[in-house]
């Protein structure tokens, strides 16, 4: 398998970490295991950034994602590209979001980065920091 493959398979396993229902903890795990423990994950979205370390980035997404106030949610990749140079990659892309969250349906897209590492166990996503769409800016 392609460095290239893999790393889209991780981008892949990033999104569909954050999906409602059944194996809510199981993927989580997998994204605590595509991340390396000093990881940094940036919440932008008009206002202050919110700085998150991999546990204070997963609990509260676990607690939403269990909760049953979230239902029918997921979130995919809708395009991207990604870029490899020596030991360190990027993706860069567009990624949408539904679902219903206190009995009203939503839907929501915006733009996110994903770093990655080569360590000795292989490829690890390092940062990720996404925007999403509002008034004046569109992934269109």
């Amino acid at each position: 398998m392609t460095d290239r493959v893999k790393l889209e398979k991780m981008v892949d396993a990033f999104f569909g970490a954050f999906t409602s229902g059944e194996g809510v903890a199981e993927r989580l795990d997998v994204l605590r295991q595509l991340l390396i423990p000093q990881a940094v994950i940036v919440r932008t979205c008009g206002g202050e950034p919110a700085v998150y370390g991999v546990e204070d980035f997963i609990a509260p997404r676990q607690v939403l994602l269990e909760g049953g106030t979230l239902t029918d949610f997921r979130e995919w990749a809708v395009g991207g590209s990604t870029e490899i140079w020596g030991d360190i990659a990027h993706w860069w892309g567009t990624y949408a979001k539904a679902g219903t969250q206190n009995d009203v349906p939503f839907t929501a897209r915006g733009k996110k980065t994903i770093q990655f590492i080569r360590t000795t166990e292989g490829w690890r996503i390092s940062a990720a920091a996404w925007d999403d769409e509002r008034p004046g800016l569109t992934t269109a």
